[in-house]
């Protein structure tokens, strides 16, 4: 029997009683109940409280243990975790029994986190020992909480509806075994019977490799598409709150943006680097040497297909999505930069060690400019590092923004030039803009202020309206 891997993520899990009356059961019955597979993440906010909050940066208990000088702090957040987790359940679990076992779980889970983390510090008080050694460790522990819960309570919530649901546990909670990802996965879903039970999964897989190490908060499309790819999955499906769009529906107008319905896998790519992922690229890697296609849904519009994505090509030419991100543009000149070599390998040495993720970049004869997804904060460091290094040059961090128009194909569209002229006659100036020559993507440089106005007027003139999917190669 042939089956689907589908994900379903933390703003979604916190409406897990209506998923259940949609996407779980919905107007199936029977045998066509199973088939799927369920990884889910935390619910919406959890994770945020158990390590920072991802966009304010604001600490959560990780934050606070990594660099508390008392217990006070951390102890609260994990107070605060339990608090929220409690909350989270109680909003989708109607049944008093459920809740209370739900209650019991919780209180098992952060208690045992609390001892484990008392007793790391007070092994850490001896000399012989270094807390910064175990923070990986400690970040693993945490990250694991949260999809733990979500996953026991979509259990239980299912399992009071009549499914025979069944909890698939990856985060490793008092397992004496270290394992690597795959024999973990193999390990949870050993046994199961496909075609009878509905495995739910946890988005966190504890491993020897430690998820966290290199995907950090991305983990859970790793565990997703590595279930997909062993398992030997029909489809991988991502469930989200909408559909993959040609934009942002609150820029550009919900009857102006349009679903994508069929894409592929570089198109993806080009997306996650403009910071609007549809799926994590090393997930999509692993999907896609799998041969196993990938669906984008709108998981509270169950009978529509969504947006398939695989690696076939375009049939036609045309411009399918348009989308932006706030960067910081990081200038390097120096004039004796021209004929020599290394410039460019000591900038990128510095930007990697501070962590700082690259979107794009050009260069010329004496001056290097990379656009970088990071805070002005972050950049002052770098700056500093690199005037370190290089005392003569001219080295500058400014604010601004990059609209993208993609495509599987936009050979023949005059997508540069067009773009240009559009943003102009709307009253824009394109600080700069960059074309590279496999035409999946043009990129238009401008000043942050203006960057909801120009992914509109950039749509509005390249993205083919409804019933016209072929976008005229005359410029």
């Amino acid at each position: 029997m042939t089956h689907t891997v589908e994900k379903i993520g933390g703003t979604s899990m916190s409406r897990l009683d209506a998923l259940r009356d949609t996407l779980f059961i919905g107007d199936r019955n029977g045998a066509d109940l199973y088939g799927r597979m369920f990884v889910v993440s935390a619910f919406g906010g959890v994770t945020d409280l158990l390590l920072e909050h991802k966009k304010s940066g604001d600490p959560g208990v990780y934050a606070r243990f990594a660099g508390a000088e008392s217990d006070h702090g951390w102890h609260g957040a994990l107070d605060r975790v339990a608090d929220a987790m409690t909350d989270a359940h109680g909003a989708v679990l109607d049944h008093p029994a459920d809740r209370e076992q739900a209650d019991a779980f919780v209180l098992e889970r952060i208690e045992g986190t609390r001892n484990c983390l008392v007793d790391l510090r007070r092994l850490c008080s001896y000399g012989h020992f270094r807390l910064s050694e175990h923070l990986l460790q400690v970040r693993e522990l945490l990250s694991g909480l949260g999809e733990a819960h979500s996953a026991f309570t979509a259990t239980l919530l299912l399992q009071r509806a009549g499914v025979n649901a069944r909890l698939v546990d990856l985060t490793g909670w008092r397992d004496e075994q270290t394992v690597d990802l795959e024999n973990r996965i193999k390990g949870g879903i050993e046994g199961i019977d496909i075609s009878a039970e509905m495995p739910i999964v946890t988005g966190y897989a504890q491993c020897a490799e430690g998820l966290m190490r290199e995907f950090d908060r991305g983990y859970s499309e790793i565990t997703f598409s590595r279930l997909a790819a062993l398992s030997g999955a029909r489809e991988a499906i991502i469930h989200k709150e909408f559909h993959l769009s040609s934009a942002d529906p609150r820029l550009v107008g919900a009857d102006k943006a349009q679903k994508i319905g069929h894409t592929n896998y570089d198109v993806a790519d080009q997306l996650s680097n403009m910071g609007m992922e549809a799926i994590h690229p090393k997930a999509a890697k692993t999907l896609r040497q799998a041969d196993v296609p990938l669906r984008v849904t709108n998981a509270f519009e169950p009978g529509d297909p969504g947006t398939l994505i695989d690696d076939r090509p375009a049939e036609t030419p045309e411009a399918e999505i348009v989308t932006g991100l706030d960067i910081i543009a990081l200038e390097v000149f120096e004039q004796d930069m021209v004929g020599v070599k290394g410039y460019d390998a000591a900038i990128l040495d510095v930007l990697t060690r501070h962590n700082v993720r690259i979107v794009s970049k050009l260069s010329n004869a004496n001056t290097i400019t990379h656009y970088v997804d990071a805070s002005l904060k972050i950049m002052r460091r770098v700056e500093k590092d690199l005037e370190r290094l290089y005392p003569a040059a001219r080295i500058t961090s400014r604010k601004l923004a990059i609209a993208s128009v993609i495509g599987r194909d936009l050979s023949g569209l005059s997508i540069l030039s067009r773009g240009l002229q559009v943003i102009a006659e709307a009253g824009l100036e394109a600080v700069g803009a960059l074309q590279g020559p496999r035409s999946v993507d043009v990129q238009f440089v401008m000043e942050c202020g203006d960057l909801d106005k120009t992914i509109g007027v950039l749509h509005t003139a390249l993205i083919p309206a409804a019933g016209d999917r072929s976008l005229s190669k005359a410029a």
